[in-house]
């Protein structure tokens, strides 16, 4: 029996630097089988957000806690260094170490459940061998949220998953994120400038922009109603296909 209890929650969550919140507190509990968009323009505090949520900045004051839930982070291809001579074997079964190191003695992937179910069901098993240089920007998504999976998570937090894609490839990785979200039963939290797609993909947003001094976070059809995102993008604009950047 899956337990109720959420995933993510964040309680009175204050973000920002040197002791300065950027953000009113943030009230967010995110559950299993949700999808959780977090939108907003560019320089609105979403990166902060983000960074907080991973651990990678200390909350200014509020509760962050995510009891007992496994959280794995997928990047933009963009930050893993292109110089590292990496097969897509190496990147996903990194996953599974909890750690980046390329210099450990190698042992068969198969040896890993964890890391062969992740390949297989992202469908880059076949790929093991290649080098990351070698993969297109749609390949390399998938081998990213392979890695991410073999770690066996609870909640995948992705930053621009589909960024550099052009549209056919990154209606792939939506359709891709929500088969794993159901089949495994996941939460997923993901930054994404596209809200015509998130439109269709996500069930729930976080709404944030510092220059009103908002936070709206609830089912997406009600952050997308709520008159600080109107006055930011239109009501329409996720309907329409618009971009949040």
């Amino acid at each position: 029996m899956v337990s109720d209890s959420p995933l993510l929650l964040c309680q009175g969550l204050q973000v920002g630097y040197r002791g300065r919140p950027l953000l009113p507190p943030i009230d967010l509990r995110v559950q299993r089988g949700e999808t959780w968009a977090l939108i907003g323009p560019n320089g609105a505090g979403k990166t902060t957000l983000l960074r907080t949520l991973l651990g990678l900045l200390p909350a200014l004051g509020g509760q962050l806690v995510h009891p007992g839930s496994a959280i794995a982070y997928v990047p933009q291809r963009s930050e893993l260094d292109p110089s590292v001579p990496a097969r897509v074997l190496d990147l996903v079964r990194s996953g599974a170490e909890r750690g980046w190191s390329f210099a450990k003695p190698r042992w068969p992937f198969a040896s890993n459940p964890a890391v062969l179910q992740a390949m297989r069901d992202v469908g880059v098993e076949n790929l093991c061998r290649e080098p990351w240089l070698h993969l297109s920007e749609g390949q390399k998504q998938r081998v990213l949220l392979a890695q991410a999976l073999a770690g066996q998570p609870d909640l995948l937090i992705l930053d621009e998953p589909t960024s550099a894609m052009d549209v056919h490839a990154e209606r792939q990785v939506f359709d891709l994120l929500g088969e794993l979200r159901d089949r495994r039963r996941l939460g997923l939290l993901l930054v994404s400038h596209n809200l015509g797609a998130l439109s269709r993909f996500a069930t729930h947003a976080v709404f944030v922009d510092k220059d009103q001094g908002v936070v709206v976070p609830g089912p997406l059809a009600e952050v997308v109603a709520h008159p600080a995102f109107d006055a930011r993008f239109g009501v329409h604009v996720a309907q329409r296909g618009g971009d949040a950047s």
